[in-house]
């Protein structure tokens, strides 16, 4: 492919980590083709609703653009922690598993050491054996992963698959560095859009949960939040699950009573 003119001299140059870069001097009308549609990729993200709209735009754009078999965005959980998404495709979700199991492989690596990895055949790798077999069993001869990386650390990985192998080339892996920026500030987006609109919620259950307690046994708002502080802390629950529980029953939580799976023991005042 040639999507940023590289056919001519001098078309891409290397960055750190292994990284390229198109030289927007050599565009062609194909270079000129794909910046357009990065720029609808862009409004595409900016439109979608939560973490998995916004991934499932950005494998779609990587399986068009890149002409891959198969891709997918493993994100960085707790501890950086690969997590799978629920939007991501059954053989990608399988590849990222077989990594989870092993505990090593492409995708760990990347994630952990905030490099691209790029393995050409899966038939001929042997840093990763165990992984490398499977992943061919599942048809998969290139894998090409890309790091997510923000300022604050690293959002996820974005995973390219093909059933060829030697199938991503420098044109490829520029185009494929270019989209997980996108994805990046995309996904770091959501997150932190679902993050305010947890809290909010969180605020206003919090609140009604106070107004209840403030009306039902005549407390001022200092002392019914330090109810639902005492019953969250003594109990080792999320004070949003005390607030909730109040709200849909009408009553805080006693020994008889679950809130999330936990047992409470103090009770109610």
């Amino acid at each position: 492919m040639h999507y940023w003119g590289m056919d001519q001299p001098g078309g891409a140059e290397a960055l750190g980590d292994g990284e390229v870069e198109p030289r927007f001097d050599t565009f062609t009308a194909d270079g000129m083709a794909t910046a357009d549609a990065f720029a609808r990729l862009a409004v595409e993200l900016h439109d979608s609703e939560g973490v998995e709209e916004t991934i499932h735009a950005v494998v779609a754009f990587a399986i068009q653009a890149l002409d891959c078999s198969h891709a997918g965005v493993a994100t960085a959980g707790r501890g950086r922690k690969p997590e799978i998404p629920a939007v991501t495709d059954p053989v990608v979700a399988e590849i990222y598993r077989s990594q989870l199991t092993y505990g090593n492989g492409p995708m760990t690596v990347c994630m952990d050491e905030r490099v691209p990895i790029l393995v050409t055949d899966t038939a001929a790798d042997n840093r990763w054996p165990e992984w490398a077999a499977q992943v061919r069993d599942l048809g998969v001869r290139s894998v090409f992963d890309v790091p997510l990386n923000s300022a604050a650390g690293t959002v996820g990985v974005m995973g390219l698959y093909s059933n060829r192998p030697d199938a991503f080339s420098t044109d490829d892996q520029a185009i494929a560095h270019i989209l997980a920026r996108h994805a990046t500030v995309a996904i770091a987006n959501a997150r932190h859009d679902a993050t305010m609109i947890q809290a909010i919620d969180a605020r206003k259950l919090v609140g009604q949960a106070m107004g209840i307690l403030m009306e039902r046994f005549d407390l001022d708002g200092d002392r019914a939040f330090e109810v639902l502080r005492r019953y969250s802390q003594d109990n080792n629950v999320k004070l949003r699950d005390v607030a909730q529980y109040l709200v849909e029953t009408r009553q805080l939580p006693t020994a008889r009573h679950r809130v999330n799976g936990s047992r409470p023991t103090s009770p109610a005042p």
